[in-house]
């Protein structure tokens, strides 16, 4: 396959993605921007009313971030984790199987795709908070590369998932299970310097923490980890996804039942 019959693949592919959430923009695009708004109104004018200032910010701007983050780990996920099982359920899939398009174009594809869908959400959810609060980027470079490292690799979880899933039912476990509950304990809503010595330990396993923070010091300019360590993880995670994921359509698991 020449570089420009790659392109050519690859872009047919995309395409063919973001016209799939955008035609049902109402079911993909619109939700989080409603829910998000609930946050701002509730956990920052609200709460944070009451909660004063944490990290040394207004509640709501120290909320923000970690709300933008969120998401992005959601939306980048549910859309390749849909679309992809959706292909495999309609037996649509099998076409890619046989046309001239290598596994790594597929991959690039479907996770595009969700990274696309994932900067939209967080653009649409970053102008929202506007209205609510003031937010300065003091690093928009790290901005950028978190958002997006974090975009790729929740898409990545969401290619793998879709590959295992045998049922719809299978496809929201992962969220359900596993995305929520490493979010809410991942700095969104509070410091991890609140938390016992214990837990604050703890809390360092968690992901979800190292994109958060990361995304927060961009915007705010202040993180609870270290920047360099939590893009560090993002890439090293990312890569290793990439790569099983990979090699799971090479052998095709998932596919060939």
């Amino acid at each position: 396959m020449t570089a420009y019959e790659a392109w050519v693949a690859f872009s047919t592919l995309l395409i063919k993605e973001i016209r799939r959430f955008m035609r049902i923009w109402v079911q993909t695009l619109l939700p989080p921007a409603i829910t998000m708004s609930l946050y701002f109104i509730i956990f920052g004018n609200l709460v944070g009313s009451r909660v004063g200032r944490m990290g040394g910010y207004d509640y709501m701007q120290f909320i923000v971030p970690g709300l933008i983050m969120m998401a992005v780990i959601q939306n980048s996920y549910a859309n390749v984790v849909s679309s992809f099982y959706s292909a495999k359920f309609q037996r649509s899939i099998e076409e890619l199987q046989v046309a001239p398009i290598s596994h790594v174009l597929i991959l690039v594809g479907y996770v595009s795709g969700g990274v696309v869908r994932g900067l939209c959400v967080a653009l649409i959810v970053t102008v929202l908070s506007l209205f609510f609060t003031r937010l300065h980027l003091i690093h928009p470079g790290i901005v950028l590369l978190t958002v997006f490292l974090t975009a790729v690799l929740f898409s990545l979880c969401g290619f793998i998932n879709a590959i295992f899933a045998k049922s719809f039912d299978d496809i929201s476990i992962i969220p359900t299970f596993v995305l929520t509950p490493l979010t809410y304990l991942g700095g969104v809503f509070y410091s991890v310097h609140l938390l016992p010595p214990f837990w604050q330990k703890v809390s360092l396993l968690n992901p979800v923490l190292y994109m958060v923070d990361a995304f927060r010091y961009g915007v705010l300019g202040s993180s609870d980890v270290p920047v360099i360590l939590a893009l560090a993880l993002l890439t090293v995670l990312s890569l290793g996804l990439s790569v099983y994921a990979w090699s799971l359509l090479q052998r095709g698991t998932g596919l060939r039942e």
